[in-house]
């Protein structure tokens, strides 16, 4: 079977290129199962309900998040409501939601999918090496087709994750930077890995905002609003090809797509 994994989402431009170019995508790459990340879809600060929504009726079929995801208040009921968006597996018990979804492709081959968040330069929550061992074998229990969003800063991280799952998982895929990495492989143990999928939306920004503001803030050391760019815009994330048998990854491709609008 064949993922596409895509990466951070960023504000109004990145979801208008999902809505209006995933489908083709799907047909071309001959897409099995598509993940998103979506956690910026809000103008670059977490989702909503309608833009999940949105996501879904566009064609990704399950949608993870990171430290954003809390950005909303209407998404903390919605997280009980709707299995298809994660937020990190990591956070305490008694948190809203889940970072576990477990469901068929259309084909009705089972996939499990883990949203986990680090915690190098980041909210230390609870340790995502641990809480990932536990996930992955009670997800083993129904599937061995796993794909893993660990949504984190430091690259040393998520490298030491993506070894620490290595035969135990389909997929250890990064996001967070919005900076997509050329480290794609697949591990020894068959674990298809890649340090960043990078964002899906304006390039010509600082990591999606509008660069102007983002330099007043870096300038002046002073709070202000951010807005989402326009420019450059692009689709980035990784196709992985998962044998369906026992799970193994057999390759991984990395997209980086222009996606101009009308």
């Amino acid at each position: 079977m064949r993922v596409f994994f895509i990466g951070d989402i960023f504000g109004r431009p990145g979801r208008r290129l999902i809505q209006e170019k995933l489908q083709a995508l799907i047909h071309e790459y001959r897409i099995d199962f598509c993940v998103a990340n979506v956690e910026n879809t809000a103008a670059g600060f977490g989702v909503t309900p309608q833009i999940a929504e949105d996501l879904l009726r566009a064609g990704v079929d399950c949608m993870t998040t990171g430290n954003h995801i809390w950005d909303k208040r209407a998404v903390v009921p919605y997280l009980a409501e709707q299995p298809r968006l994660l937020r990190p597996h990591n956070y305490p018990p008694g948190v809203p939601g889940t970072g576990i979804f477990l469901g068929n492709t259309n084909c009705g081959v089972r996939v499990g999918v883990l949203c986990l968040q680090g915690r190098v330069f980041m909210t230390a929550i609870d340790c995502p090496f641990t809480v990932a061992l536990a996930a992955v074998e009670q997800m083993r229990r129904e599937t061995p087709i796993i794909i893993v969003d660990f949504h984190a800063e430091a690259t040393s991280e998520k490298q030491a994750l993506g070894w620490h799952l290595d035969g135990k998982v389909s997929v250890v895929a990064g996001t967070h930077t919005h900076v997509l990495t050329a480290d794609e492989r697949v591990l020894p143990g068959g674990t298809a890995y890649i340090t960043d999928l990078g964002m899906t939306g304006p390039h010509d920004s600082v990591i999606g905002s509008e660069p102007r503001l983002a330099l007043e803030r870096l300038l002046l050391g002073l709070p202000n609003r951010l807005e989402p760019a326009s420019g450059n815009l692009r689709i980035c994330g990784a196709v992985i090809e998962i044998r369906e048998s026992d799970g193994r990854a057999l390759s991984i491709e990395r997209v980086n797509l222009p996606g101009t609008l009308p």
